[in-house]
This record gives C-alpha cells, structure tokens and sequence, in this order.
C-alpha cells in the first residue's frame, strides 16, 4: 500500500468523524447518565455484540476510570444468568451498527423482564431501526461507509463508536466536575496514576 492509499483511507475516517450528527440528543444522554449513576446510584451498564461489544467494553472502562461505575454485559452470558448483575436506577448502553442484533433485542426486553422502567441510550447508524425504536435516546453514527475494501468488515464504523464514546465520557466528567484528584485515586499505578497525583498536587498548590 502507497502512501496515498494511507492518507485516502485516514481522510475517509477523518471525514466520517467529522460527519457524526450532533443533536441536542448528546445532551439528553448525558443528563439520563448523570441523574441515573450519580443521583440516584445505579450503574451504567453498556453491551453490544462482536465488535461493537469490543468497542462497548472501551468505553465501560473509561467511564469506570472516569468517575462514572460501568460495566460490560455480554448479551448472550446476559441469557445465562449475567443479567442477575442489572438493578434498579442502572441504565443501559446499547451498541449496534445495524440497530438489528438479536441479541441486543432479547436484552432489552430480558432487562425490562427485571426492571420494567429500564431505559437505554442507543448508539447505531440507524435511527430507524428496532433498537433505536426501543431507546429513550438514539444516538446516530452517521452511517459512514466502512474503508474496508469489501465494504464489509467494521472499521469506519467502529470508530465512529468509540468518538461517541469519548463524547459521553468527557461530557460527563464535565458535568461531574471530575479532577486530578479523583483520577488518582481510580488510577493509582502506571504512568497516569503518577501524572494525574502530580496535577492534583499543583491544583491544590494553586487554590
């Protein structure tokens, strides 16, 4: 591959990010995080199927480091009794390019089987699909044309996922007024962990 193939295929995953719709919808979502993890103390549970469930398990993480509990449900373990984790005031993250997988359709109708008010925040390329039906708020990915050659496997797509991800996580963290401090205190090794108690310490010097 030539260098202008490379810089072809990075203007396409730039452009598609570029491209993400922006809809008061962001600010809806975040605020259903908020009231539901850190006002009345549930958890943000996040799944998707394959590799929209690998991007689902980033973005758990990074709010979980952030300040804002979440966890990963598998859909299919979900069926085999990980639903049992989900519990009142939790609320739920679904991830599906298509807005069709099975899986994801079953856990919303398992999930409201256990907490009949379940809400869910969907992420998916469309808003007209059976899963975005179901969701308090849908947040769209644009439907950006995969740069796999066969058009196929999910690559523009996913990342897509993942800046919306990021999206969330640092309107939250905003919202939250998540410091240095509190980053140090989830992130005690590494080099982060030492970064962050450094910051924490020249905030404090500078109140």
């Amino acid at each position: 591959m030539n260098e202008r193939n490379i810089i072809s295929i990075l203007e396409q995953e730039a452009e598609a990010v570029r491209n993400i719709p922006v809809t008061q919808a962001y600010e809806t979502a975040v605020g259903l995080i908020v009231k539901h993890v850190h006002q009345l103390g549930g958890a943000l549970v996040i799944s998707g199927m394959g590799k929209a469930g690998q991007i689902a398990m980033n973005i758990a993480t990074t709010f979980s480091s952030t300040g804002t509990p979440a966890y990963f449900l598998h859909p299919s373990e979900a069926q085999h009794g990980d639903l049992g984790i989900v519990r009142k005031h939790d609320l739920m993250l679904l991830i599906s390019n298509s807005g069709k997988t099975r899986e994801l359709l079953e856990l919303v109708q398992l999930a409201r089987g256990l907490v009949e008010d379940m809400q869910f925040i969907v992420i998916t390329a469309d808003p007209g699909s059976p899963l975005a039906k179901e969701a308090a708020v849908c947040l769209p990915t644009g439907a950006p044309r995969e740069v796999c050659p066969l058009g196929l496997t999910p690559t523009t797509s996913t990342t897509v996922m993942t800046v919306i991800g990021d999206l969330l996580v640092v309107s939250v963290m905003r919202q939250i007024g998540f410091s240095s401090a509190d980053y140090a205190k989830r992130h005690h090794g590494g080099y982060l962990g030492s970064k962050s108690r450094q910051q924490s310490k020249k905030e404090n010097k500078n109140l």
